[in-house]
């Protein structure tokens, strides 16, 4: 990577990944390749049971990283299973921090949107102090851009009234472009919470495609299949966006997310490298 400027030391220095069901050997192998505390995001699974999450979360509090838990508000099916999720979660596993999200289904209890698990969901009192709230630098599929917006202020009003901290973690694109637009639109609102990009882990291209068109990411789609996309051929990973949000001049607390679609201890040793890439670079730039 290129050198970085020393104002932007923190972005790939600090972040975040999202697993799907890591087993025990995984959780222990990224425990010896993450910084302490380093969070991992459980990716809310259709038919995972509250047993399976809760025992996941403790294994990775118990390895020194920071569990969060994705809720998937219309998958709860009602206010007291989400009591009983949330009393397992902070009892067993010392779990402070949420993602807090939709689910694309139609809902099966009394929370038909992530607005309501915030306002009604009671988590302040159960132990949870901070919330992730999902955001869409290139839209979402079945939701207006204004509307997008409007529910990112009125998730962040009710998350403070409830006195929850607050971060924002994007859905993952392949365009810097349009994680930097979206970006300064969210800062020039006033929105100065943090947030985590959302980035796909090291994968091959063919599975790079098949998320993209689940997750409605038509956009950088486009650019993968265009004939610019040979340089994502083989297992690579998002290089190019980190440069380029890393040199884009200050942007508040941003920091990588990255989804491990290549598989969860690739992507962490991937994440591993390029922070450490970052910093030779910085500390090669300020002795230069």
């Amino acid at each position: 990577m290129p050198s970085v400027p020393p104002e932007h030391v923190c972005f790939a220095r600090v972040f975040s990944i999202e697993a799907t069901r890591p087993q025990p050997a995984e959780i222990a192998e990224m425990a010896t390749m993450l910084p302490a505390a380093t969070p991992v995001y459980l990716t809310a699974v259709p038919k995972v049971v509250g047993d399976e999450t809760v025992a996941t979360a403790t294994a990775l509090r118990k390895a020194g990283l920071e569990p969060v838990v994705h809720v998937a508000a219309r998958r709860l099916s009602s206010a007291e299973a989400l009591r009983d999720l949330l009393a397992r979660l902070t009892g067993e596993a010392d779990v402070r921090r949420l993602l807090v999200i939709g689910g694309d289904v139609e809902p099966v209890g009394p929370f038909p949107d992530a607005l309501a698990v915030i306002q009604r969901g009671r988590l302040r009192e159960a132990g949870i102090e901070e919330i992730g709230i999902a955001a869409y630098p290139e839209g979402h599929p079945r939701i207006s851009l204004a509307r997008l917006a409007a529910s990112l202020d009125e998730k962040i009003a009710s998350a403070a009234a409830q006195g929850l901290r607050v971060h924002i973690v994007t859905q993952f694109s392949f365009s810097a472009e349009h994680i930097l637009s979206w970006l300064r639109k969210t800062r020039a609102g006033g929105i100065s919470h943090p947030v985590r990009i959302g980035l796909a882990g090291p994968t091959s291209l063919p599975q790079l495609i098949r998320f993209a068109k689940r997750c409605g990411v038509a956009a950088s789609l486009r650019g993968l299949t265009s004939g610019t996309a040979s340089v994502l051929i083989g297992n690579v990973g998002p290089d190019r966006i980190i440069e380029a949000l890393a040199a884009a001049g200050p942007l508040g607390a941003v920091h990588p997310h990255y989804f491990s679609f290549g598989g969860v201890v690739a992507t962490a040793r991937y994440a591993r490298r390029i922070a450490d890439m970052e910093c030779a670079a910085v500390q090669a730039a300020a002795h230069s």
